[in-house]
């Protein structure tokens, strides 16, 4: 079945952007829209939709209310949300995490991030634009004190291994070939991984990556 998609944006001429490159994937399509916060959590509850395009700034509610909202509903446990916002503000991209999304990008990325973007987030791997995760990083990383119960958490060699792919920003398809392993190995790692070291998502997975000196905060140019 194709991946439902409730697109959120207070201008109609994104959402009608965004409905033409959704809808042109053949295993995606846009299940409704809304234009303001509010709409998005009455929408949401209405559809259950795979995932929320979710914009920040709108009247009626901003995106960030919102997210917080739909990710706290159990009836949507199986809804991700994913961030397509003009800024990469600090503020929005930590309130946006917090609030339960599982990805953020930017709104001059191309269609076809865009689609694998969406692919990515309803597969539960989060994806954010490499200069966010590069800020983000660093921000977990300097707030990583009272978080260190989770670090200390026993992996095993394999789990390791997979870790240090996710922080690297590998597809479960790409660790599949990178260890020679298959897809349903690597789901069954990553379960896993989140469930050891309390993780909500693919993001905090790669934040647990850094934090465990798996991988090096990237160097900005």
């Amino acid at each position: 079945m194709s991946v439902q998609v409730l697109v959120v944006d207070d201008q109609p001429l994104i959402r009608h952007s965004l409905r033409l490159i959704i809808d042109s994937a053949p295993d995606l399509v846009v299940a409704g829209e809304a234009d303001t916060g509010e709409a998005a959590v009455a929408r949401a509850g209405q559809l259950r939709p795979d995932v929320v395009l979710m914009d920040i700034r709108m009247p009626g509610g901003d995106g960030i209310d919102a997210t917080r909202r739909i990710t706290a509903d159990p009836a949507l446990t199986g809804t991700r949300i994913l961030v397509l916002s003009m800024f990469e503000l600090d503020e929005y991209v930590h309130a946006a995490l917090r609030a339960g999304a599982s990805g953020f990008l930017l709104k001059d990325a191309e269609p076809g991030q865009l689609i694998d973007a969406i692919r990515r987030t309803h597969s539960g791997e989060s994806l954010f634009a490499p200069s966010i995760l590069t800020r983000l990083v660093k921000h977990y990383l300097d707030q990583s004190a009272p978080r260190t119960a989770r670090t200390q958490s026993v992996l095993t060699d394999r789990e390791t291994e997979v870790l240090t792919l996710v922080g690297r920003g590998l597809s479960n398809q790409e660790i599949a070939r990178a260890l020679s392993i298959s897809m349903g190995t690597v789901k069954t790692h990553i379960g896993s991984l989140l469930s050891k070291l309390h993780a909500r998502d693919r993001a905090q997975l790669v934040i647990a990556a850094y934090e465990r000196g798996l991988v090096s905060t990237p160097q900005r140019r």
